[in-house]
């Protein structure tokens, strides 16, 4: 594998573990009765809410069949892929379900 194919290689990874993020985020809204883009939007009020973001919040799998994603490994993904605005929102939020 030469660089050029290196380098793309990981910029695919990159994407494709992007990609799974969005969906445990998504997914782990859904599954709270939470809507994803009001708490993207409210951790990033200034930014356009991206195309991926509207894809994969259209995916999601019913609650009843999905597996249940654990908060702090959502928490962790997001801090891995640097959006610890939006796992202070949901640590917020899922603070306020364990006080229901």
């Amino acid at each position: 594998m030469d660089r050029k194919e290196r380098e793309q290689f990981i910029i695919e990874q990159y994407q494709a573990g992007e990609d799974q993020m969005i969906l445990l985020f998504t997914q782990w809204c859904f599954n709270h009765d939470l809507d994803a883009l009001a708490l993207y939007r409210e951790a990033y009020p200034n930014q356009p809410v991206s195309a991926k973001l509207l894809e994969m919040n259209e995916e999601r799998i019913d609650p009843r069949e999905a597996a249940q994603i654990d908060t702090s490994l959502l928490l962790e993904v997001l801090q891995l892929y640097e959006n610890s605005d939006l796992a202070f929102v949901v640590s917020s939020y899922a603070d306020q379900l364990k006080e229901k």
